[in-house]
């Protein structure tokens, strides 16, 4: 039994050629991962949450150029790796559930045609074999009649049984790690619920890792053993979760937590906090810390790079101020 993190990244970092210049969508992003561990990954649309989650599962467009010094699975190194290593790897050992069901399922392949052909790429099964465990996870993943569901194309099915099947497909094979990039954005309140019970109910039986991309906080907050706040391309604040909540450091963190109505603080009917400006754009030369210009205690320092700083227990942020900010926003 090893010590060693299932999935280690170090300085990865993603830039994408444009008519513009160079857009360096991610930049320097550092993190562990232990088996059995729920990272969440939050942050506006558009920092480079989902882009991060393609390049660990090798799955970037062929014009991003990626980099890291370290990006490791298990003792594999995901950049050196063939294509034929890491097609062994994706739905075997790593899987993924992509944001939007109906793009991801093909519509020309029955759902039992998808799902047998994902758990036969990898494992030496005959096709009622493979059929056989489609049903069994169907079945665990909350759809009824699951047998007959495997006739059905992903047209016949609504956006909640279709996010299903996708979380079936990504288990087939028992991964060791699971990437869910937004599973629950295009469903509805109660729904939502559900799949992410369904998600921490399945990796703690299954002892799996999960990355659990999202921008909402409430979620977090349920789920989360680590949370990693991603703005413009960089992690600026990263921590076990209870740390994060309870001692956001950087501003960003604590403009994103005061946005959430809180019963028994905000009154009915009042204002909810709000972070002004928008995130700049990350074309040509990027200097200074990216939240400056939306930041209320920015200083002259804030236009070098802002240096890392640790606080006890692995709780690490991206600041010029030494101990962080001020805290009357979330106590006022």
């Amino acid at each position: 039994m090893t010590d060693d993190p299932l999935l280690s990244v170090r300085g990865l970092t993603l830039d994408i050629p444009t008519g513009g210049g160079m857009l360096h969508a991610v930049r320097g992003i550092d993190f562990d991962l232990n088996r059995g561990e729920t990272l969440c990954i939050v942050g506006e649309s558009g920092s480079g949450k989902s882009l991060t989650s393609l390049a660990l599962m090798g799955l970037l467009g062929p014009k991003i150029q990626r980099r890291a010094t370290r990006m490791s699975f298990d003792g594999t190194d995901l950049q050196t790796a063939s294509r034929r290593r890491l097609r062994q790897l994706r739905g075997d050992r790593m899987s993924m559930i992509f944001q939007e069901p109906m793009t991801s399922l093909n519509p020309a392949y029955t759902i039992g045609d998808q799902l047998a052909e994902t758990l036969r790429l990898h494992r030496r099964v005959s096709k009622a074999e493979a059929r056989a465990r489609a049903v069994e996870l169907l079945e665990k993943v909350g759809i009824t009649a699951a047998e007959s569901r495997l006739s059905q194309y992903p047209h016949q099915l609504s956006g909640g049984l279709r996010q299903r099947v996708m979380i079936a497909m990504a288990l087939m094979c028992e991964p060791e790690l699971i990437i869910a990039d937004e599973p629950t954005t295009a469903l509805d309140v109660t729904i939502q619920a559900q799949i992410l019970r369904l998600l921490v109910d399945l990796q703690r039986e299954m002892n799996m890792a999960m990355i659990l991309i999202t921008h909402d906080l409430g979620v977090v907050a349920r789920v989360a053993d680590k949370v990693a706040v991603m703005y413009a391309g960089e992690l600026v604040e990263t921590g076990p979760a209870a740390a994060i909540f309870g001692n956001p450091t950087h501003p960003y963190t604590r403009g994103l937590l005061n946005c959430i109505p809180i019963p028994g603080r905000n009154e009915r009917g009042a204002r909810l906090g709000t972070i002004p400006g928008i995130v700049p754009s990350l074309v040509g030369e990027v200097r200074g810390c990216p939240f400056r210009g939306r930041c209320d205690q920015r200083i002259g320092p804030c236009d070098e790079a802002a240096p890392l700083r640790h606080l006890p227990g692995g709780h690490d942020f991206r600041c010029v101020h030494p101990d962080g900010h001020r805290h009357e926003e979330l106590t006022a």
